[in-house]
């Protein structure tokens, strides 16, 4: 194992990192992860999600790659706690696609819900969003994130084409958005409960593609079940 890849040990960058801070004491843990979370935004601002790596995060930053994954776990983990996103996929999409087969609608929609409807986790969503939609950068950035490691995800882990994942996704956030942001009613005061009983039915005939024979994934599978190519 080389010195850059042993954990506790600083590569030649964190050497030149710790010089720039001039003397005195090593900054303690908190510093460390609030230094790296500051490298992290500044990469994936600049050169967004897949070819932003741990390791040049961690040169960014003057520390050892290693740190990077004590404190985050893996890139999803450092993008979500740098943006302030607010969940993590490689937490909360296992937990989802296990549930079973014909209750992942209800269990997608009321997670979704759950995120949204918590004032301190939806801030920083809206405040990606707008970002995204003023800013090319924050827009490749989140893109990128959404497409790797959140709708791939959950596509590999139900076996469901990536068109379907992506729609069920596009519905539930074009319904957050009237509802948090535009504030249209009734959508805007309707309860959890009304919307979990409007978005399941929909967002579950988006996961029951295996039940519809000949649906293999594509661009012929959008349709719901029953109206596919002709077919009743």
């Amino acid at each position: 194992m080389t010195a850059a890849a042993r954990p506790g040990r600083d590569s030649g960058e964190g050497a030149r990192g710790r010089a720039k801070r001039g003397p005195g004491r090593r900054p303690g843990p908190t510093a460390t992860r609030e230094e790296i979370l500051a490298a992290a935004r500044t990469m994936f601002a600049e050169k967004g999600y897949d070819a932003t790596s741990l390791r040049s995060i961690a040169r960014a930053a003057g520390v050892d790659p290693a740190l990077v994954h004590h404190y985050f776990g893996n890139k999803e983990g450092v993008f979500a706690a740098a943006m302030r996103f607010p969940v993590d996929p490689t937490e909360f999409l296992p937990r989802v696609m296990a549930a079973p087969r014909e209750r992942v609608g209800e269990t997608l929609v009321r997670t979704f819900l759950s995120v949204w409807e918590d004032e301190t986790r939806r801030a920083p969503i809206l405040a990606m969003l707008r970002s995204a939609m003023t800013n090319e950068r924050a827009a490749v950035a989140l893109r990128e994130f959404l497409t790797t490691a959140l709708l791939g995800r959950a596509s590999e882990l139900r076996g469901t084409p990536k068109l379907r994942v992506n729609a069920a996704a596009g519905q539930m956030i074009g319904v957050m958005f009237l509802r948090y942001v535009l504030r249209i009613e009734p959508i805007a005061s309707a309860s959890t409960e009304e919307l979990v009983e409007l978005l399941t039915p929909t967002i579950q005939r988006y996961f029951d593609v295996h039940d519809e024979p000949g649906v293999r994934g594509g661009v012929g599978d959008t349709a719901a079940p029953g109206e596919s190519n002709g077919r009743r």
